[in-house]
């Protein structure tokens, strides 16, 4: 037997997902809209991801490109540069800056300091500087904005991949893709306005880097591949004609209508949507994917066909991995010249705990000049005022070298939350701008710290949205992207 809430829940709920603001409203309004006869979009149903929508304020940035390099990067050797480590190379750090503090896998009551011999220098008007493992990417230091002093709260990684992309390092919490799906929409007619491509080896943190979780999930990350079917399963079996697919389609409609009447889940929505887009991107998906049209100077510029090095070690991936992330950077790029709202280019690893020099020397190679080829190309073709693009990881690497028992000698460095770099640029951002400070060591922050939070709530901001109004109500209580933290980094703002 209902109680009478329940009989009034289940009410307004069959009101809301019906004719008056229902998913065949939203579609005829979209129709409608493209016509011009409607001024601007209505709310949307429960689980769509369509339409996009206002933001708080004037936004500086409509899509983001989230370049996100799984295990790590050391710091120390590309973009912060410490020649007291090279000093002071074999010796203990001073033990009050190790105690109390966990690690992975250092064993810190032996553990030396690791030197860095690579070569830095300054770059650009800025004077930005990189290390000589990334020549491409310092031609582009005036238009990146260098954050030196991130810090998270996770030294392990699938709780700091998460911690990253979503926010909090909890099970179940809408990565930052969802999140702006969410808030803003989408403008891609034909594809997903979330899409994930992957090189490399695979995230220890998988599909819950790119979750929905308590959103409905058709703001979740659809992963594509970058050759062969876009999406798998997307394409028809032989013999299944375009009009015997229609009528399929809309006998699911109707069978998903009754069971929604029935017990009003808003993940049925989802279901329709999903069977919805998918019709669309049997031709939109593989055109995508269609290079043929792109310029050999622009497929060169990428490094598509670029000499690919032996991988050592593994870690960064097997044969082709230089061809698969250059490719997966054009493709970002045809990405939001589609509308696309937010493209996730995931690469692994780069979890260095031992042969630090010849394996990352291997991953910068890779992804050096394909990322610093999407920065000009967007640039060149204006839509880098408007993108932002982030490289970013879960945290940096230690100072100190890993003394893991077993290894014959120390050539790599454990995980360190407590101070490590990120970079954007475009999109609002302020190019050119070196923010934070390491202490000698590269330890700790010494001046202005960015806590991941802070990282979102400016990610945000810079796209219109306040972090604290970006909320949805789950189990009885409002969460946010930014948890119950995050400042907007004003410096960080053209």
């Amino acid at each position: 037997m209902h109680t009478s809430n329940e009989l009034f829940r289940r009410a307004r709920r069959d009101f809301l997902a019906t004719s008056a603001s229902g998913i065949g409203t939203v579609a005829l309004a979209s129709l409608l809209q493209e016509e011009g006869l409607l001024a601007a979009p209505p709310e949307e149903s429960p689980g769509g991801a369509g339409q996009p929508r206002k933001p708080h304020f004037k936004a500086k940035a409509k899509n983001c490109i989230c370049i996100y390099l799984e295990g790590a990067p050391s710091q120390i050797d590309l973009f912060d540069p410490k020649p007291k480590l090279t000093e002071f190379h074999g010796k203990p750090l001073p033990e009050s800056m190790t105690k109390n503090v966990r690690f992975a896998f250092l064993q810190k009551e032996s553990a030396v300091v690791l030197g860095c011999p690579r070569k830095f220098a300054k770059h650009g008007a800025s004077g930005m500087e990189f290390s000589d493992m990334l020549p491409h990417l310092a031609t582009c230091a005036d238009d990146i904005a260098m954050i030196r002093g991130m810090h998270t709260d996770q030294f392990n990684h699938h709780p700091g991949q998460m911690m990253m992309n979503c926010g909090s390092s909890m099970f179940g919490r809408p990565s930052m893709g969802a999140w702006l799906n969410y808030g803003l929409g989408s403008e891609a007619k034909n594809l997903p306005g979330y899409v994930v491509l992957t090189a490399g080896r695979g995230t220890s943190g998988g599909t819950s880097n790119w979750s929905s979780g308590f959103l409905p999930s058709s703001y979740a990350g659809v992963l594509f591949r970058n050759q062969g079917e876009p999406v798998l399963n997307l394409a028809n079996p032989s013999g299944l004609s375009g009009a015997m697919q229609s009528k399929t389609i809309d006998a699911l409609k109707e069978l998903n209508a009754l069971r929604h009447a029935e017990i009003g889940d808003p993940e049925i929505h989802s279901r329709v949507a999903a069977y919805e887009l998918a019709f669309q991107m049997q031709a939109a998906a593989p055109e995508l994917l269609d290079i043929t049209k792109e310029s050999k100077k622009t497929l060169d510029a990428y490094g598509l066909d670029r000499p690919e090095p032996d991988a050592k070690g593994g870690r960064g991936g097997g044969k082709g991995t230089y061809r698969s992330f250059a490719l997966n950077c054009l493709l970002a790029r045809r990405m939001v010249e589609r509308g696309v709202r937010f493209v996730n280019l995931f690469h692994s690893s780069w979890d260095h705990h031992s042969n630090l020099e010849p394996e990352l020397k291997f991953c910068a190679g890779m992804s050096d000049q394909p990322v610093a080829a999407l920065i000009k190309d967007l640039k060149q073709r204006g839509l880098l005022e408007d993108t932002l693009v982030v490289w970013l990881s879960e945290f940096g690497r230690t100072p100190l070298g890993e003394n893991r028992p077993g290894f014959a000698g120390v050539t790599g460095r454990d995980h360190h939350p407590f101070a490590f770099t990120i970079w954007l640029a475009g999109g609002g951002v302020k190019g050119g701008l070196t923010l934070g400070k390491t202490d000698d060591f590269g330890w700790g922050v010494v001046e202005d710290k960015v806590h991941v939070n802070d990282l979102h709530a400016t990610m945000l901001h810079l796209f219109g949205m306040d972090h604290k109004k970006l909320s949805y109500r789950f189990q009885g209580r409002d969460f946010r992207l930014t948890d119950v933290g995050g400042t907007v980094v004003q410096k960080m703002l053209a």
